[in-house]
């Protein structure tokens, strides 16, 4: 049984502002070499404007541009600032607006505000004011629609600036390595109440309202839609449709959920059988292959070369279960391994879920590309100590793609009666978080689901 705790997600949690001041310190000197290498003085970073719906008055969810999240945990202020000048404290603009009709944020609190010089506004137009008044010598990160919010900075975004913050981003700090533990225990307690909803005969939307539940969020609080699967469903990579009614007879059940802390993200996956042995004996193969492709994670490897390596194994396991035959390194060479496990191994995990960077060979923005044959790859950087990253091998009976082998020298190397078997489950995927060591891994996920017992 799940041991009940008391976790504190809050900006008053101890631990996070113990970590805070030098994740400033260390976002401080990133913004000094950008700053200089962009022959700028100042950095000024949006959080962001709201959406309004075309033709309507109501406005989209807001989540506050990442590079803002990085400095301050705040993902849902509009309209406000920070601005960096080497040197100077960061000054928080918080924008606070006398409104009556929406919901306004409350006074600056948290461990965070020691860190800034904050200015509370409660105008727009009062934001001009605690700008540098230098505006040439700024540049300016984030979104801008409205003109009127760059108030005059002319450089917005520029590649001399941003390639080297988006490169440096992949290496976490020790705060935001504390942030993804604790939204990965947060996640881990959704995937435990969905595992429950699913053995107690609940349908998609309903497993999908008990993990949010679980981790005190709503849809708009979720770092991405939530993939919530019955059955056949498990093989459409992207299933957030999710049906009322609990499919007859119930077969299998994939999530892949994540949680959030001040902005910092999960991503979790499971897959469960309802009562297969034969499919609760795939999954095990398909746990015992993860882990193995966990082990091998260290700071110093190709990220590419693992993904290529996974094939070959997730190729034993299809060979194991009666899917395909033939060696690894023919079903890679062919095309069979692709069919089934069509997506990439994983992806930089942080303030976004697909988190920037993953493609760059260095800091002046020069790029990896993914190996041959396999273009949805989102990691081709070699792996770093304190980078945290998602491993998410997957296997599935997806029709169109293995049709496509029809014909061609790959089709003999498929048992058909054994995707036909597949089919009804939909497929498997296992995804843990891990944060790279010089020799190893952490493996926050695992981590997260032990702590809960």
């Amino acid at each position: 049984m799940m041991r009940t705790m008391s976790i504190d997600y809050s900006d008053k949690n101890p631990n996070l502002g113990s970590l805070y001041a030098a994740h400033v310190t260390d976002l401080c000197a990133r913004h000094d070499h950008a700053l200089e290498n962009s022959g700028a003085a100042h950095a000024v970073i949006f959080s962001g404007c709201p959406k309004t719906v075309f033709l309507d008055d109501q406005q989209y969810p807001f989540n506050a541009n990442a590079h803002f999240l990085s400095w301050a945990p705040l993902p849902s202020l509009p309209l406000s600032y920070i601005v960096y000048t080497p040197g100077e404290q960061p000054r928080l603009i918080y924008y606070l607006p006398h409104d009556y009709w929406h919901p306004v944020p409350g006074q600056p609190d948290g461990y965070w505000t020691g860190e800034f010089d904050v200015r509370v506004v409660h105008a727009v137009e009062d934001i001009a004011d605690q700008l540098p008044e230098d505006r040439e010598r700024c540049i300016l990160i984030g979104e801008i629609d409205n003109d009127s919010h760059a108030f005059g900075i002319d450089r917005v975004n520029p590649t001399s600036a941003i390639n080297i913050l988006h490169y440096a981003r992949g290496v976490k700090t020790d705060y935001e390595v504390a942030c993804l533990r604790l939204a990965s225990r947060r996640g881990a307690c959704g995937h435990v109440a969905a595992e429950a909803a699913f053995r107690n005969g609940q349908p998609e939307f309903e497993i999908h309202r008990a993990y949010c539940k679980a981790v005190s969020h709503t849809d708009n609080e979720l770092p991405y839609a939530n993939i919530v699967a019955l059955n056949s469903h498990c093989a459409v990579l992207h299933h957030t449709e999710l049906d009322r009614e609990t499919p007859q007879p119930l077969h299998s059940f994939l999530i892949d959920a994540g949680a959030q802390v001040h902005g910092y993200a999960s991503d979790i996956t499971r897959t469960y059988a309802y009562d297969d042995a034969r499919f609760a004996e795939l999954i095990d193969q398909m746990n015992a292959a993860q882990l193995d492709i966990c082990s091998r994670i260290r700071a110093g490897i190709s990220y590419s070369e693992l993904h290529v390596e996974t094939h070959r194994i997730l190729s034993g396991v299809l060979a194991d279960a009666g899917i395909v035959n033939g060696d690894p390194d023919t079903l890679l060479a062919i095309g069979v391994s692709s069919a089934f496990f069509p997506h990439g191994l994983g992806h930089l995990l942080g303030i976004q879920v697909h988190d920037v960077g993953g493609f760059m060979e260095n800091e002046s923005g020069s790029t990896i590309d993914p190996p041959p044959g396999h273009p949805f790859l989102r990691l081709t950087r070699e792996l770093e100590k304190n980078m945290v990253l998602t491993v998410e091998p997957g296997i599935y009976a997806i029709d169109m793609l293995l049709d496509k082998l029809r014909g061609t020298p790959a089709e003999s190397h498929i048992n058909w009666d054994g995707v036909d078997w597949l089919r009804p489950f939909g497929g498997v995927r296992i995804e843990d978080n891990v944060r790279v060591t010089a020799d190893g891994c952490e493996n926050l996920t695992r981590d997260a689901f032990t702590a809960l017992g």
